[in-house]
C-alpha cells in the first residue's frame, strides 16, 4: 500500500500547497462545478476521507449511514455542505489535514486486496486509495481553474487514467446502456514521454493522446473536444462521451470551451 498512500500524500501536499495561502475572499471563489466554492471543494475531500476510515475501520456504521444516504441523497449532500460552509478557509484545511493524515495512517496497514465498502460497489483497499487520489486531483482541478492556475502534470495520472479504464463498463451501466463487447485498446502518453497502455493493440477501436487530457476527461473536468485525444472507431467514440471515474450517478461533466 505503501506506494499509493504515497502518491496520494503527493497529491495532497500539491493542493494543500495552492489554497493555504487564500485569504476569506478566496475561500469563498467560485469554482467550475457549479455552485461550489474552493471550501466547499476541500470541506467535500475531507468528509470523504474520513468516511474511507469509518467504511473499513466500522462496517457496520458506514452501512447504516450507506442506507440513510440511499434514503434522502439531497439530504445528505445539504448537510454536508452546511457542515462546511460553517467553518473558515483555514478550519476547513485544519479538517482536512487530519483526516487525510489518519487516511494514509489507517490504510498503510491495510491488506491491499482487503475489500471495503463504498458509496457505488465495494472496492479493494488499493483501489479505495486510487479513488481518493483520483478525486483530490479531480477536485484539485476545479480549485486550479478557479485561481487560474497551471499545474504540472506528473506520473501520478496514469493511476487516474487506469481507474477510467477499469471503469469503461460502469459508465455505461449508471448512463443505462448496455456495456459493449467491443474492445478498445487505449495508448497514451505519460508527462515523462513514457507510453502507457491497456487493451488489445490489435483491437480496431482505439483511444490515443496524453495521460493528462484522458484523466481530465474521465473525472469530466474537460470536455474531449478541448483535449488532443483521438478516438479511432464508433466504441471509442461512444466511450469518451460517457466515460466516468468515479462513483455515484451520471455526472454533467464541462461543456466544450
Amino acid at each position: 500500500m505503501d506506494p499509493i498512500c504515497d502518491d496520494l500524500d503527493a497529491e495532497f501536499e500539491s493542493l494543500n500547497a495552492l489554497v493555504a495561502p487564500l485569504d476569506a475572499l478566496g475561500w469563498s471563489t467560485q469554482t467550475p462545478a457549479e455552485g461550489w466554492t474552493i471550501r466547499d471543494s476541500i470541506g467535500h475531500l475531507a468528509f470523504f476521507d474520513e468516511k474511507a476510515v469509518l467504511a473499513h475501520r466500522d462496517p457496520e456504521s458506514f452501512a447504516i449511514h450507506l442506507a440513510e444516504v440511499v434514503q434522502d441523497l439531497d439530504g445528505f449532500e445539504a448537510a454536508q455542505l452546511s457542515r462546511i460552509r460553517a467553518l473558515t478557509g483555514p478550519e476547513v484545511i485544519s479538517w482536512w489535514e487530519g483526516a487525510h493524515a489518519e487516511l494514509l495512517s489507517f490504510y498503510r496497514e491495510v491488506n491491499p486486496r482487503e475489500r471495503v465498502l463504498w458509496y457505488g460497489p465495494p472496492m479493494a483497499a488499493k483501489s479505495k486509495i486510487t479513488a481518493r487520489l483520483m478525486e483530490t486531483f479531480a477536485h484539485g482541478q476545479d480549485i486550479a481553474d478557479a485561481l487560474g492556475a497551471e499545474r504540472k502534470p506528473t506520473n501520478r495520472l496514469r493511476h487516474i487514467c487506469h481507474l477510467g479504464v477499469r471503469a469503461r463498463s460502469f459508465s455505461y451501466m449508471i448512463n443505462e446502456l448496455p456495456v459493449p463487447e467491443t474492445e478498445v485498446f487505449v495508448e497514451l502518453r505519460g508527462p515523462s514521454g513514457d507510453a502507457w497502455t491497456w487493451g488489445d493493440p490489435d483491437a480496431e477501436s482505439r483511444i490515443t493522446g496524453r495521460g493528462l487530457d484522458f484523466a481530465l476527461v474521465a473525472v469530466q473536468r474537460r470536455h474531449r473536444v478541448d483535449t488532443d485525444l483521438v478516438a479511432t472507431g464508433s466504441a471509442a467514440e461512444e466511450w469518451l462521451a460517457i466515460i466516468q471515474a468515479f462513483a455515484g450517478p451520471p455526472g454533467q461533466g464541462r461543456p466544450p470551451a
